[in-house]
């Protein structure tokens, strides 16, 4: 087939993709002029005039003609015959029903006469047209798009949803088209599909309303987008992965967290000689026994996590860690190790948390590795909870309930909000997060900061002392071959395997380490 591309065409094709997302009639407040049918094929792309009549949507039987080389012969009564390669559709002017080799089509309306020339409804193209043409034509008419033949246009759809510490747009490309993500910093992010067009219907979020994170998002040309941030936003992680038959952009956006201190316990009494501030040690209360221990190997399944470069999945290495770190914990502590999971399936972090509540254990570690677009970013980072205010730190528990416990029996808990289990282990999270830190340094590569508290639901959902280790980052090229050497792995289970005896046994007689 061979489609004629003309100069105008193409402006108006672009511009009717330009004003999807803002509707020129929003801006003038006139009645807005129909949105031209888009052609799409491997000729390039035109635009095909709509006409409206009585509220249907009509396009110009000529300029298919021309378009799709059709031969068209008005009969003496007046029935129109469409012929394509010897093969032919009688449309009726009166009847909304085209004949199509003896099959009987319905149409919303039937054809109108207007100004000289032939109208046809909008269906004629995707229905009665369709059944002649010797390529796929798919119309969709929500999007303003004909499809002609087998190019790659998925649907892209986009949501946003506010969560504690920042956001998360995820973008979904249905059927798949695999996506390239680039960063500008923190300010824009540049999504490219390897598709022949997108399909924007219904049309993208233009922002995130009052939250300011994404300031809008954009097509650059047929197959980009581009997603500006707003100044607020501090760390942007993304992340691509097949999810059934589509491609999801998943992006986390994070904003900067007030440095404030977990809560205080209740006042003592003022001391008779000014006391030095709490030392590490004092924060760590001893323990002496640790009965159980959850160890949480982050994502899984379709749940890729980070992709490194060289095809190391976070997936897959969080899960390595962890069966390393269970054997170690176990031999020298004499401790019950539990995994969330020990195989590649995906859980959800409710799952997760749960898991380790239902338990009782006395220590819950989450293991990570971390992902930049800055490939020379590297380092191990240990993070604790945080909370949006004082007043979700200290908030209330309810009345206890009885429930199974996952390993037999029942135990009491107390009903506490799952954004609030976490509240009365603070203190002693943060100390296991500075012994992690402590025990990995001149070990263990480590970020600058290498203590964090952000708002992560799995740390704040957990009924325990909990922190989350990002052990490095697999977009560093140096730093992926370190993390999936067995010396450095074991390396890094001997630190945390120091901590958790450190945080065990408490401060020393004497001494404050």
């Amino acid at each position: 087939m061979n489609i004629r591309p003309l100069q105008s065409a193409v402006v108006a094709a672009a511009t009717a993709f330009a004003l999807i997302f803002i509707p020129i009639h929003q801006l003038t407040g006139q009645s807005p002029s129909p949105v031209p049918l888009t052609l799409l094929s491997k000729d390039g792309r035109r635009a095909l005039a709509i006409t409206l009549v009585n509220g249907q949507q009509f396009v110009s039987l000529d300029e298919l003609a021309a378009v799709f080389q059709l031969a068209v012969r008005e009969g003496s009564v007046g029935a129109l015959t469409v012929s394509y390669k010897g093969r032919t559709i009688v449309l009726t002017p009166d009847q909304a029903r085209a004949s199509v080799a003896g099959r009987v089509i319905s149409l919303p309306a039937p054809p109108a006469r207007s100004g000289g020339r032939w109208l046809v409804p909008v269906d004629f193209v995707g229905g009665a047209l369709g059944l002649i043409y010797d390529v796929r034509l798919d119309l969709r008419k929500a999007s303003h798009l004909l499809v002609v033949g087998d190019l790659r246009v998925p649907q892209v759809t986009a949501r946003y949803l506010a969560v504690s510490g920042g956001g998360r747009l995820t973008i979904d490309a249905a059927p798949r088209a695999r996506s390239t993500v680039t960063s500008e910093g923190n300010e824009r992010l540049t999504i490219k599909f390897d598709a022949d067009a997108l399909d924007l219907s219904p049309p993208l979020p233009s922002s995130t309303g009052s939250q300011g994170l994404v300031l809008g998002i954009r097509v650059v040309d047929g197959t980009t987008l581009t997603v500006d941030l707003g100044p607020r936003v501090v760390e942007v992680r993304a992340s691509a992965q097949p999810i059934e038959t589509a491609e999801r952009v998943t992006i986390d956006l994070r904003v900067a967290q007030p440095e404030t201190p977990p809560p205080a316990p209740p006042a003592a009494p003022a001391p008779a000689t000014p006391a030095s501030p709490p030392s590490l040690g004092q924060l760590i209360s001893p323990t002496r026994t640790l009965a159980t221990v959850v160890l949480d190997a982050g994502h899984g399944g379709e749940d890729l996590g980070v992709r490194s470069a060289g095809g190391t999945l976070e997936k897959d290495l969080a899960l390595a860690v962890a069966l390393v770190l269970k054997s170690a914990i176990e031999g020298r502590l004499g401790a019950r190790v539990l995994l969330t999971r020990d195989d590649d399936r995906q859980m959800s972090i409710d799952d997760r948390a749960s898991f380790a509540n239902n338990n009782k254990a006395d220590l819950f570690i989450s293991l990570h590795a971390n992902g930049s677009f800055k490939t020379t970013t590297s380092g191990a980072s240990i993070y604790y909870a945080a909370f949006d205010g004082d007043a979700k730190a200290t908030g209330s528990t309810s009345p206890a309930e009885r429930v199974s416990v996952a390993t037999g029996g029942v135990r009491d808990i107390e009903l506490v909000a799952w954004n609030r289990a976490q509240t009365r282990h603070l203190s002693r999270s943060m100390a296991f997060a500075s012994l992690l830190a402590e025990q990995f340094r001149d070990r263990v590569p480590l970020e600058s900061r290498a203590v964090r508290r952000t708002p992560l639901r799995v740390l704040q959902s957990t009924n325990m002392p909990a922190v989350l280790i990002e052990m490095g980052f697999l977009s560093n090229p140096d730093q992926e071959m370190q993390l999936a050497n067995s010396d450095f792995q074991n390396t890094f289970v001997q630190a945390i395997g120091d901590a958790i005896v450190r945080f065990r046994d408490g401060p020393p007689a004497g001494g404050t380490r």
